[in-house]
């Protein structure tokens, strides 16, 4: 991990951004392979969704759609204490995103002028979750129950299949548990290209969402427009607030938990204290040597770790606004003060006690987050995203014909002469 001393007068966004940036490198290819893959499934549905599966997952699949069969199979395998594990995950997530849910109004705000919003939910979206070497049935409560929560009638959940065919018991019973009965075996740009174009068997979507890998990323990059996504995830990242109150052994196992994702994911720690700088240090070294996936993690920590010695703690908040990270974690001593000076963080976590993974899995609040510094600017997945806006006006005979030469006025500075005629002729009756 990189040490970098913060100086008296901070860092510039700017600095902050060349500190802590990502190698990008190869993005050019992977767009020109996405572009081919989105084209060739555009034009051949199926059969080119079959011949992308045998290529990139090894294994061909007759048909896309998972069975019930499958589904209750696969609630069997993972028998019943796991399915109370999710059953309960999924209770916390709805409790906390039915809060988040918004009305529509409508109501006259001037003599004869009613005007408000109605929120309508997204009629049918398409959930990626990442699947073949891994499973997250965590990915298929977090980005499904949202929807449902929101009104979605149709969800849509797409996962690559693994060399067997089948797809991880894991995500179907997460299915299972969230109520989506609708769910395909088919991963990658691949699946982006069949949920936003439609092919014989899979109906097209208006929304796309969830996390994926580069290829999965591209393509939903390239696909908005067509239809809407969340966001563009990258690799995970990070942020740690920490002073001497703080357990470094603590503070190395919640980096590693990041770390192990990806080799380009992130972690940061901002620390106005030597000694848990030199600390966290040591405990990374001895918790790598125990680790499963360590050559992931020590990679990720090379190159994207980072420890930022501040001079003061409020310093070291700054450093962490600047950064916007995905997850933030705040370990110093009565963390609940400084939260409100917390700016930019997808997801903020609060003392000792409450570590990244429980936000993962339990909690309640969105795992699917911001990052690569987007927080600065947008927010995590929730019911928000599966809801669209439409504006109501209504104007009566008297509030009209008061405000029609203004109008008139307007249309005219712009040189749009029928919006101008399209309110001279209700003058004029």
């Amino acid at each position: 991990m990189e040490r970098i001393e913060v100086p008296d007068k901070g860092f510039t966004l700017k600095e902050i951004r060349e500190i802590t940036e990502r190698e990008q490198a190869g993005d050019s290819k992977i767009r020109e392979r996405v572009e081919m893959i989105l084209a060739a499934v555009r034009q051949d549905g199926d059969r080119a969704v079959r011949n992308f599966t045998i290529c990139f997952d090894g294994v061909d699949v007759p048909e896309f759609r998972i069975t019930e069969e499958e589904i209750e199979a696969a609630v069997k395998a993972v028998g019943p204490e796991f399915m109370e594990i999710l059953a309960e995950a999924r209770s916390n997530i709805r409790t906390y995103h039915e809060r988040q849910i918004e009305g529509s109004w409508f109501k006259e705000v001037r003599d004869g002028v009613h005007l408000g919003t109605r929120f309508t939910p997204i009629r049918r979206v398409g959930v990626y979750v990442p699947g073949g070497t891994a499973a997250y049935p965590s990915t298929v409560l977090m980005d499904t129950v949202p929807a449902q929560v929101a009104g979605v009638p149709s969800i849509a959940v797409f996962t690559p299949p693994g060399r067997d065919g089948g797809v991880s018991p894991y995500i179907l019973a997460a299915a299972y548990v969230a109520g989506v009965k609708e769910l395909y075996k088919v991963g990658g740009a691949q699946s982006i290209a069949a949920a936003a174009f439609g092919t014989e068997s899979i109906e097209p979507v208006f929304k796309i969402v969830g996390p994926g890998n580069a290829y999965v990323a591209m393509a939903k990059r390239l696909v908005f427009g067509v239809v809407g996504i969340d966001m563009i995830a990258g690799p995970s990242e990070v942020g740690v607030l920490a002073d001497d109150s703080a357990d470094p052994a603590w503070i190395a196992a919640d980096m590693l938990a990041q770390a192990e994702h990806d080799v380009r994911a992130a972690a940061f720690l901002a620390t106005p204290s030597e000694n848990i700088a030199r600390f966290v240090e040591s405990e990374i070294s001895r918790q790598l040597q125990d680790l499963g996936r360590c050559e992931i993690a020590e990679a990720a920590l090379r190159d994207y770790g980072k420890i930022f010695i501040t001079k003061s703690k409020e310093q070291a908040v700054e450093i962490m606004n600047l950064i916007a990270p995905e997850h933030l974690e705040i370990l110093f001593d009565r963390p609940e003060t400084y939260v409100s000076q917390i700016l930019n963080a997808g997801a903020i976590f609060v003392g000792p006690y409450t570590p990244e993974p429980i936000g993962d899995y339990f909690a309640g609040p969105n795992h699917t987050l911001p990052t690569m510094g987007t927080a600065a600017f947008s927010s995590p997945l929730g019911v928000y995203d599966f809801m669209k806006r439409s504006s109501l006006l209504q104007y009566d005979r008297t509030a009209f014909t008061a405000v029609a030469a203004k109008v008139e006025r307007f249309a005219a500075v712009e040189g749009l002469q029928a919006h101008g005629l399209a309110v001279r002729r209700r003058l004029d009756e």
